[in-house]
C-alpha cells in the first residue's frame, strides 16, 4: 500500500500504539444500510495514541472526554468554515496520538474533540498552521469545517497525492506530485442530490460483506448537502465502484462518486488524510 512519508521537520514519535483498529459499524450508502467493518488503509507508518494525558489539559481547561466529538456521525456548533474551500495543501497530514481538543482559534474556544481513531487510524489534512498550533479539516456536520489543534497532539506526514473531482466534466483526476497519473469518467450526484463541491478529505475506508458492487468505501470528510441520512447512516458522501458502466459519466447517484474497479483498485491505495477537491470544472 502507498505510505505517508515523514516531513523534514516532523517531530519525533511520542509513543508506539496499537495499529490500525477494526471495528463495526453502521455505514448509509446509497443502496441501503451498509453493515461495514472499518479498516485502516494506505499506511501504518506511525503509531497511534489513545486516551487522554492529563499533561495536554490546562488547569480550568475542559477535559477532551466532555466536548462533542468530531466525526461523519456528529454535528458541531461554532465550528469555522474552511478558510479557502478550493485551496492546494502541501500534502501535511496529522494523526492525533491522544484524544485531544479540537478549538476555533490557536488557545481559543474548545468546540470537540478529536479521537485516534475512526475508521481506523484519524488522518486529517493540515491547512494551516501558527506556532504551536495546526488547523485541519473536520469530518463532522456541518461539511467544510476548520479546527485547531495543539501540534504537541499530533504525529505528521505527508502525502503526495490529490484527488479532483470535475463535476462538470464528470471525471476524477488522481494527481500525485502535481501530475495527474491517472483519470476516469465518473458517476455523480442527480441535481436533487449533488455532491456536494469544495475541499475535503479520504477519511476512511471500510468493507462491507453485505454489498457486492463495491470491495470497498471510501467515505470522504463531507456530507450530502439535502440528504440527512443514506439508509440510516449519516449521510457521509464516499467514493465507490458500480457494476452497470452506465453511470459513468451521467448525474444518477445520491452524491456519492462512483467510480470503475480499476480506480477503485488505485485510489484504496491513497493514504487516509489525503485531499480531495470537488469542483464545477
Amino acid at each position: 500500500m502507498s505510505q505517508h512519508t515523514a516531513p523534514p521537520e516532523a517531530a519525533p514519535s511520542r509513543g508506539t500504539g496499537p495499529g490500525p483498529s477494526r471495528r463495526g459499524i453502521v455505514f448509509g450508502a446509497i443502496a441501503g444500510v451498509v453493515v461495514a467493518i472499518a479498516v485502516a488503509l494506505g499506511f501504518t507508518f506511525f503509531g497511534g495514541g489513545s486516551g487522554t494525558d492529563p499533561s495536554s489539559v490546562a488547569e480550568g481547561e475542559i477535559p477532551p472526554g466532555d466536548l462533542p466529538v468530531s466525526s461523519t456521525y456528529t454535528e458541531l456548533t461554532g465550528a469555522p468554515a474552511d478558510p479557502d474551500p478550493t485551496g492546494i495543501t502541501d500534502g501535511l497530514v496529522v494523526h492525533p496520538i491522544r484524544e485531544t481538543p479540537v478549538r476555533d482559534a490557536p488557545d481559543g474556544r474548545p468546540i470537540a474533540r478529536m479521537e485516534t481513531t475512526q475508521f481506523g487510524d484519524t488522518w486529517l489534512p493540515v491547512i494551516a498552521e501558527q506556532p504551536g498550533w495546526v488547523q485541519v479539516l473536520l469530518p463532522s456536520k456541518p461539511s467544510q469545517t476548520a479546527g485547531w489543534i495543539r501540534a504537541d497532539d499530533v504525529q505528521r506526514a505527508v502525502t503526495p497525492n490529490v484527488i479532483k473531482v470535475h463535476l462538470g466534466a464528470k471525471k476524477l483526476e488522481l494527481v500525485r506530485d502535481g501530475n495527474v497519473v491517472d483519470e476516469w469518467s465518473v458517476g455523480i450526484g442527480t441535481p436533487e442530490t449533488p455532491t456536494p463541491t469544495g475541499r475535503t478529505f479520504l477519511l476512511g475506508a471500510f468493507t462491507n460483506p453485505n454489498e457486492t458492487y463495491s470491495s470497498v468505501f471510501l467515505p470522504l470528510g463531507v456530507h450530502s448537502p439535502t440528504l440527512d441520512s443514506f439508509g440510516g447512516g449519516p449521510g457521509t458522501v464516499a467514493i465507490h465502484a458500480w457494476p452497470d458502466a452506465s453511470s459513468f459519466g451521467a448525474a444518477e447517484s445520491n452524491g456519492c462518486i462512483r467510480v470503475p474497479e480499476d480506480a477503485l483498485e488505485q485510489l484504496r491505495q491513497v493514504p487516509l488524510g489525503t485531499l480531495v477537491i470537488i469542483d464545477e470544472e
